[in-house]
């Protein structure tokens, strides 16, 4: 396919040079030093905005220009299942490495369209570019973006395979805490368990997910109890992963996940458990109504894409954009369900596809 608004050669170049970055979250210093470099070499006026004493968010600022959409992707990854083999790897057009979908395609995406505009003296567009730390653990970067910035929308690179996504999931992260009496383990029958009241704590939970609240998407994603040799554990720890549908009722399943505690513990005093709930984002629906809705599938249109919208069935920083009172449009090239894999992969095709798709947004803002 041809691409007449982009370079795809330096667009690869960049790609396979970010993803030979290792940048796990809390670690992304060496890749977002590149990349600042590689900005302020294509003349582009990028700045840092600092995230903690050693990490920092990078920043595409109009001039002189209130900011009305921000690309927004994050340079972030998971941490590697092999330190030996997480680097870029070309088949056809099919390109591995960790990142390479989530969210590394997009980003380079993203910066070619930018630079594209910018060499073809179009670079006066009230339109920001956002690099950002921390997504994959506790959106810190996203959180500071929000502090010192406002703009209306944005558009956020995930992996969607190319499909709009004004419609997002929520998501509750919580800890689930049980104790128990500790023994000598040939006397387990005369004690409490922590980890068998864990269990079946965590079994009351998983029937109400699959008998009340079917509609979420649940995930045991840790367990593990107080090591202490041979003996009965007296402490036992689980955390739960939940993605909740755009207009879930959140406070409502709060308190009912709650409710399941206060039973269990009425049953059962001695399991003393408790469920805290770290992180708490709610979803969100945008009508397909307004300007930005309206370009887009104008674009769409243009480029012989189907406008088939989707909705996005991870958590992201688009949910803390979104209770900042940013309308953000998820939008990328890979397949979420590539994302967080051994072998992560993006067709290069589509990284292309949506690099022209990210000019086409930035050039309909051309005064």
């Amino acid at each position: 396919m041809k691409f007449n608004n982009i370079t795809p050669k330096r667009l690869k170049k960049l790609l396979r040079k970010m993803i030979d970055i290792y940048s796990p979250s809390g670690k992304e210093e060496e890749l977002a030093d590149f990349l600042y470099g590689y900005l302020k070499r294509q003349e582009l006026n990028v700045i840092y905005q600092d995230v903690d004493e050693d990490r920092y968010n990078l920043l595409i600022l109009p001039d002189d220009m209130n900011i009305e959409i921000a690309l927004i992707g994050h340079i972030d990854t998971v941490w590697a299942y092999d330190l030996e083999h997480y680097c870029y790897e070309e088949e056809g057009d099919l390109i591995t490495g960790l990142g390479s979908s989530d969210m590394k395609g997009n980003c380079a995406a993203m910066i070619e369209a930018y630079l594209s505009l910018h060499e073809k003296n179009h670079s006066h567009v009230p339109a920001a570019l956002a690099l950002l730390v921390g997504e994959e653990e506790d959106g810190d970067g996203a959180r500071q973006l929000v502090k010192d910035f406002h703009f209306p929308w944005a558009i956020i690179g995930e992996p969607t395979d190319l499909e709009p996504c004004m419609k997002h999931f929520g998501y509750l992260e919580l800890q689930v805490c049980t104790e128990g009496k500790q023994v000598h383990a040939s006397l387990a029958d005369r004690g409490q368990n922590a980890i068998k009241n864990m269990l079946g704590l965590l079994l009351n939970i998983s029937s109400y997910m699959e008998n009340k609240r079917s509609d979420i998407v649940y995930n045991i994603r840790e367990l593990e109890s107080s090591r202490s040799g041979f003996v009965v554990p007296d402490r036992c720890e689980a955390w739960l992963d939940l993605h909740l549908p755009p207009v879930s009722p959140v406070e409502e399943i709060i308190l009912e996940l709650e409710d399941i505690l206060a039973k269990a513990t009425e049953e059962n005093p001695e399991l003393n458990g408790a469920i805290r709930f770290t992180t708490i984002h709610r979803g969100y629906e945008i009508p397909e109504k307004g300007n930005v809705v309206k370009t887009l599938k104008d674009i769409y249109k243009k480029i012989d894409l189907p406008w088939n919208p989707q909705i996005f069935r991870s958590h992201s920083d688009a949910n803390i954009l979104w209770t900042a009172g940013i309308k953000p449009v998820i939008l990328g090239a890979g397949k979420l369900e590539e994302a967080h894999r051994p072998d992560e992969s993006i067709s290069f095709e589509q990284v292309c596809m949506a690099s022209e798709i990210y000019f086409n947004i930035l050039k309909s803002y051309i005064k």
